[in-house]
């Protein structure tokens, strides 16, 4: 695995450690290490099925794992798995949110999850949806209703109303019109130079490319490559290739 010979000072606010993941007796992740730093914009690449959403699972609480620990902002996420799933938003690449509900309602009860004052609650939703253009006359309708990318921008307005400090974002470009693409990314980048975390996955490599600071590629249930974009420029370029080289492409 390459890695960084220059020590990085800056706080880690996901950390995991000799992590082991299996389904029955398929092994999917075998020993992955991880940090991910406080005002970084951290992208996660590989192919399809090889355990990047696994990752993610594992990191969220959603997934219980064979061996190994896994910090986000510093708490457990076996021993304190409330105080750390209250520091991190995530968003899936499939919308899940309760359809029965009215936009409005859903993001009232997010809100009210994580104690939200009414205040901050109005501001919040309503700086949020106006940046991802979802219209606030929409809310009042079923989510039901929704398109594909309309419940992905609001799953995005939910897992932002508490203002965490790790952004996880699991594939969130996907059924989203090239607009409120390019707003995320605009998004993306301006909460990590809020000393916030920004853990990504996307098949869209370009995006990673043109966006992240450091970028993991994961294969055979490790980090295969570690890669400082910010520090070798040139990776930018090449991380496509770097990418198909990694699975033999």
């Amino acid at each position: 695995m390459q890695q960084n010979i220059i020590k990085d000072e800056r706080k880690v606010t996901v950390s995991i450690n000799n992590l082991y993941k299996s389904y029955g007796k398929k092994d999917v992740i075998l020993g992955l290490d991880l940090e991910v730093y406080e005002g970084e914009l951290f992208g996660f690449l590989g192919r399809n099925g090889i355990g990047k959403s696994t990752t993610i699972d594992c990191m969220i609480g959603a997934k219980k794992f064979s061996s190994g620990n896994i910090l986000v902002n510093g708490f457990d996420i076996k021993e304190f798995p409330l105080e750390a799933k209250e520091s991190y938003g995530y968003v899936s690449s499939e919308p899940t949110c309760y359809e029965e509900m009215t936009g409005y309602e859903y993001l009232e009860f997010v809100a009210s999850v994580y104690k939200l004052s009414e205040l901050n609650f109005e501001k919040n939703y309503k700086y949020l949806c106006n940046r991802l253009q979802l219209k606030l006359e929409e809310l009042s309708n079923p989510i039901s209703d929704y398109s594909h990318g309309m419940k992905q921008k609001l799953c995005l307005v939910a897992s932002l109303l508490h203002n965490p400090k790790v952004w996880i974002l699991d594939e969130p470009t996907v059924g989203l019109d090239i607009m409120a693409v390019e707003e995320l990314r605009k998004m993306m980048r301006e909460y990590a130079n809020h000393n916030n975390t920004v853990f990504v996955t996307s098949h869209n490599i370009d995006l990673v490319a043109k966006l992240c600071d450091r970028v993991a590629i994961i294969n055979d249930g490790k980090v295969a490559a570690l890669y400082d974009l910010n520090r070798d420029p040139n990776k930018r370029l090449q991380l496509g290739k770097i990418f198909f080289d990694t699975y033999g492409g």
